[in-house]
């Protein structure tokens, strides 16, 4: 599918979200610049217990499925490459219950980015196979579960 609208995070409250507060717009790298602008909030979310943590990254996956799904019908193009929701997601599950520290947050910044560039079995089937705003967000999901997975394996080995 082509697009057929141009980007208008400023003037959409839904686009504003999906490229991750104007982060999505970089013309180089959007998803890694998308992952970048979700530090700052990661670190303000990661003040909250592990439950409500959790449960702040369950609301932004679920709301995420929405956002990413409609601001691609909005924009007519499936996945569009400053949509970057998904990245915020990703990280914030990249990160789940590792301490909140300089070392770990860019140890997870980058797991997360090789897992999501690399796309390892399953991340790269899902990224083909599943469509919609699921199908945008699942293969950053996949990622983050799967670039957290490695540094706890990390971190109970030190």
């Amino acid at each position: 599918m082509t697009s057929t609208a141009q980007p208008t995070p400023f003037r959409s409250p839904v686009q504003f979200l999906a490229f991750g507060f104007g982060s999505g717009l970089s013309p180089k790298a959007p998803g890694t610049v998308g992952t970048l602008a979700a530090v700052p909030l990661y670190w303000l979310l990661s003040q909250l217990s592990l439950g409500y943590y959790s449960l702040a990254i369950l609301i932004t996956c679920a709301v995420g499925i929405w956002i990413c799904g409609e601001a691609s019908r909005q924009l007519g193009v499936h996945d569009h490459g400053g949509i970057v929701w998904d990245e915020f997601a990703g990280f914030f599950v990249t990160m789940w219950a590792l301490p909140n520290s300089w070392p770990w947050i860019l140890a997870g910044f980058v797991a997360f980015r090789v897992f999501d560039i690399a796309k390892p079995w399953p991340i790269g089937p899902l990224d083909k196979k599943v469509h919609g705003g699921l199908g945008i967000m699942i293969d950053d999901v996949v990622a983050g579960i799967m670039a957290c997975a490695c540094l706890h394996l990390a971190l109970w080995l030190l």
